[in-house]
């Protein structure tokens, strides 16, 4: 699909089709670590990984990056879900609370971020990260700048 056909969609369809089609051709974050998108829906996004030991921070359990990079992924990734065709987003604060730490045997993570509010210039939304037993490793919030086509 080419770069005009994707900025064609809203942000609902796009998130879809990446759910659907997994494309192996486009660099991203979430296939560099492995991400796969678990739920797409308006305003809500469910994205999950296994870790591995090229996680591990120097103690040798997940870097808090890992976690940071999937709230700011589903929080971002949900905004774009209520967004129409054209329309992007950035983000502009991404607050991350840390609970527990999670291992780099292959434990699967997996983030739920949720819109709370979409407006004509700014969006905020909440996420979490649960280990495999759904005990919570990571919350956040993140506020995201909307940004209108120009021309």
């Amino acid at each position: 699909m080419s770069t005009t056909d994707l900025a064609a969609m809203t942000g609902l369809e796009l998130m879809r089709w990446i759910q659907r089609e997994r494309p192996a051709d486009l660099p991203s974050i979430g296939r560099l670590l492995g991400m796969r998108f678990d739920e797409v829906d308006h305003g809500r996004i469910v994205i999950s990984l296994d870790t591995r030991p090229d996680f591990a921070n120097p103690l040798g359990t997940v870097h808090g990056g890992i976690a940071a990079t999937l709230l700011d992924s589903v929080m971002g990734c949900a905004v774009h879900t209520t967004l129409p065709a054209g329309v992007s987003y950035t983000t502009l604060e991404l607050k991350v609370n840390y609970i527990r730490a999670a291992r780099t045997d292959g434990q699967n993570l997996t983030a739920v971020g949720t819109v709370i509010h979409v407006g004509r210039r700014a969006a905020t939304a909440e996420g979490k990260v649960l280990d495999e037993q759904g005990k919570l490793i990571a919350h956040a919030t993140t506020t995201c700048m909307i940004l209108q086509p120009t021309g």
